[in-house]
């Protein structure tokens, strides 16, 4: 009964902390924000996060192993290889269209807080080389040439960061467009050097 008590009150304190950190800001949002928007009092707060950095590390590891899973669902759905390629960027596309969408929490996290915490650095970039990674598994699968993963994820990376900005879902479908070109390109240099 204790821990899913605790397990329940933890999860209402890392949705209340990831939809005020990702909707607003890391450093703009206090504890005492999230105790309001989760209704935990502050002091069961700090017991189970000590610090707002101890809070911090836990909504950005939650949302990577989230996102990752949620990608891979998505791709995992189509036939070839190369099709689970390009669903990457539709997935992107979708996420895109969200009405609550503000880029990406890794580089807006790092962004905000790289140069002062380590721990937030090293999650950030924890998160894109498992993206990266993923992407490269992908490409293998593929028989595509490992070089194309270096020019699918600035595609990706780029689509995110324009798309938050621009406040348009369209550069996802810019981004699917230049990886089917480049797989293409790939597929040719295979079959050429054959």
């Amino acid at each position: 009964m204790i821990d899913v008590e605790l397990e329940t009150t933890e999860q209402r304190i890392l949705d209340a902390a990831e939809e005020l950190f990702y909707g607003r800001g890391i450093q703009s949002v206090g504890m005492d924000a999230i105790r309001t928007a989760s209704g935990v009092p502050l002091k069961r707060l700090y017991q189970i996060f000590p610090s707002k950095d101890t809070l911090v590390e836990a909504y950005l590891k939650r949302r990577d192993a989230r996102w990752l899973h949620d990608l891979a669902r998505y791709v995992d759905a189509h036939d070839s290889p190369t099709q689970r390629i390009l669903a990457v960027f539709d997935w992107l596309y979708r996420w895109f269209s969200e009405p609550d969408y503000r880029g990406c929490g890794f580089i807006n996290s790092f962004g905000e807080l790289g140069a002062t915490s380590q721990a937030v650095a090293d999650i950030a970039k924890a998160h894109k080389d498992a993206f990266r990674r993923y992407l490269a598994d992908l490409v293998a699968a593929a028989d595509a040439p490992a070089r194309l993963t270096d020019q699918l994820v600035p595609l990706a990376e780029g689509a995110m960061t324009t798309a938050a900005i621009s406040g348009s879902p369209e550069p996802a479908r810019h981004a699917k467009d230049a990886a089917r070109t480049l797989l293409r390109a790939a597929h040719a240099d295979v079959v050429t050097a054959a």
